[in-house]
């Protein structure tokens, strides 16, 4: 039987998920119009991203509190850090809202601001990998809503969330510079609807940042987010 915690978690993620995203022919964070005009077409079409991870890696993520950098090794969860590697090369995260942040237990983001783009990556799945690290403070894991449903939710521990290893929870990579900032962000809505005062999942994705920016003002977001040496 799933933990409450994990069903907590699980529950409210019903309306949207997370998983591959790879992007052969994204480019970089200063693209060219033709970079820029692929980079579009995987955003609408996950099925175009599809790029292998280097075995470890570092994304920096530039938001409204300050920088944070996160680490990743593949080989503690392939598939989860191929999707992650994609989502931040291809521009996916830039703009997206800390949209779930709760005290002493996580905080969770990535459901694209355009309803459009969020659409079509509610059905990109990806596999579950075997939990070969903890979910310890620091760590980034892909929320679920059940087996084989990660698509581009993503959350970062604040303390030791280590019972979620045995619901499937797959960490794949740990925060190594900016935990502060991400001790920072936003939690003063709490635990998302209905549960909670926080934002409802199923309006992120049918409405966008214009629901966000509306009814939740005070949340944290990204600015930008890149693949670093």
């Amino acid at each position: 039987m799933r933990s409450p915690l994990a069903l907590l978690l699980s529950a409210t993620l019903f309306a949207s998920t997370a998983l591959l995203y790879g992007c052969n022919s994204c480019g970089s964070s200063t693209p060219d119009p033709a970079s820029s005009s692929a980079t579009s077409a995987a955003l609408s079409d996950p099925s175009l991203a599809n790029e292998q991870a280097p075995a470890k890696y570092r994304a920096k993520f530039t938001t409204t509190k300050g920088v944070f950098v996160v680490e990743v090794e593949r080989a503690l969860a392939p598939a989860g850090a191929d999707r992650f590697f994609n989502l931040v090369k291809c521009g996916f995260f830039d703009g997206t809202k800390f949209f779930r942040a709760v005290d002493g237990f996580m905080v969770q983001w990535g459901i694209h601001g355009t309803p459009s783009v969020a659409s079509a990556w509610r059905k990109a799945r990806i596999q579950d990998d075997p939990v070969k690290s903890s979910n310890t403070r620091g760590a980034i894991t892909f929320a679920m809503a059940g087996p084989n449903t990660r698509t581009t939710q993503v959350f970062i521990s604040f303390g030791d969330n280590s019972r979620l290893d045995p619901d499937g929870f797959a960490s794949f990579g740990k925060v190594v510079e900016g935990m502060d900032v991400v001790d920072s962000l936003y939690k003063g809505y709490g635990e998302g609807a209905p549960r909670g005062r926080g934002p409802d999942q199923g309006r992120i994705q049918q409405e966008g940042n214009a629901y966000l920016d509306a009814e939740f003002p005070k949340l944290d977001a990204v600015k930008h987010a890149e693949i670093v040496p």
